[in-house]
């Protein structure tokens, strides 16, 4: 019975397919939309009558770092290996599924780049994927909803600092992008920065948050004294993010006067040592001297006795 059931299926689908888009079914049997009523009548065939003996892929999910977004996915369980996957994108307002055009024949392990089918940052969207064989289909696997604006991780910018006396400055851009465009809506999207400065002598600690420009001067530090300095960018919306790597500098040069009272209490701090160890080899000495002289005395004290 599953031999002759799936021998009808498949014939049933290829009549379907073929002959269906073939016939001249005019607008005076559908009206002004027959056409799309054929292929809406096709699409359901597709996903319901075609034979859907593929297993359906796994594991659909939508990451995005920097406003880049990327959908993956893992194949079915003992899927062919001639099997290909297609893409599907869906704005949820207008819920319409669109074929994402740079991912209709993808093969098991390939990505699909969706940053510019998910143009709106403030829109939701799902991505499904199906995978096919030119005589099989596997129901269609559905990704999460996604929002790009609240789900996207922004990366580390570009950080460097530079003393300025008792300050720092801190400079601070938009991390580099694969498309122009792509970099100038990431810059349009910063808002604020969250700074962690270190002092490196001690340890001591401080955070502070400022609106974002690419030059930035951290005031009221002590002078000749370096810091290290990290820096997380904040977008609307978002708390997703990572921080830079620490940069550190100095505010200003180590002053002379400070290193002439290190290397003075260093040439002191050895010669109290070198006296120490003078001090310690005189009375080794006068010690042994004192020893070498007992043995003499107890002669003597034995002689008297004996004499009495």
């Amino acid at each position: 019975m599953e031999g002759r059931w799936g021998g009808g299926c498949f014939f049933f689908c290829i009549f379907t397919l073929v002959m269906i888009p073939g016939l001249k079914v005019g607008r005076k049997v559908w009206g002004l939309n027959g056409e799309s009523v054929i292929w809406s009548f096709i699409n359901v065939m597709e996903e319901h009558l075609v034979c859907v003996s593929l297993p359906a892929p796994s594991n659909v999910s939508i990451s995005s770092f920097n406003m880049e977004h990327t959908l993956s996915f893992l194949p079915g369980l003992e899927t062919p290996s001639d099997t290909h996957f297609t893409v599907q994108v869906l704005r949820l307002r207008k819920n319409t599924w669109r074929p994402e055009a740079a991912c209709l024949e993808l093969t098991a392990g390939q990505t699909c780049n969706l940053t510019r089918a998910f143009k709106d940052p403030f829109a939701y969207y799902q991505a499904r994927v199906q995978a096919f064989t030119p005589t099989q289909r596997s129901t269609w696997a559905i990704s999460e909803v996604f929002q790009p604006q609240s789900d996207t991780v922004m990366g580390p910018p570009d950080v460097s600092v530079s003393g300025c006396g008792n300050c720092l400055l801190l400079h601070v851009s938009v991390p580099k992008t694969k498309r122009l465009q792509q970099y100038e809506h990431l810059k349009s999207l910063y808002r604020e920065l969250h700074i962690h400065v270190q002092r490196t002598r001690d340890g001591s600690q401080f955070k502070l948050s400022l609106p974002y420009k690419e030059e930035n001067m951290i005031t009221y530090l002590q002078p000749g004294v370096e810091y290290c300095v990290t820096v997380s960018a904040k977008i609307l919306f978002n708390s997703n993010s990572v921080a830079s790597q620490p940069s550190c500098a100095f505010t200003s040069p180590p002053s002379t006067r400070s290193l002439q009272h290190v290397i003075f209490g260093l040439l002191g701090a050895f010669c109290v040592l070198g006296l120490i160890l003078i001090g310690s080899v005189i009375y080794g000495a006068h010690l042994s001297n004192k020893l070498q002289r007992l043995p003499r005395n107890l002669v003597k004290d034995q002689a008297l006795c004996a004499a009495t």
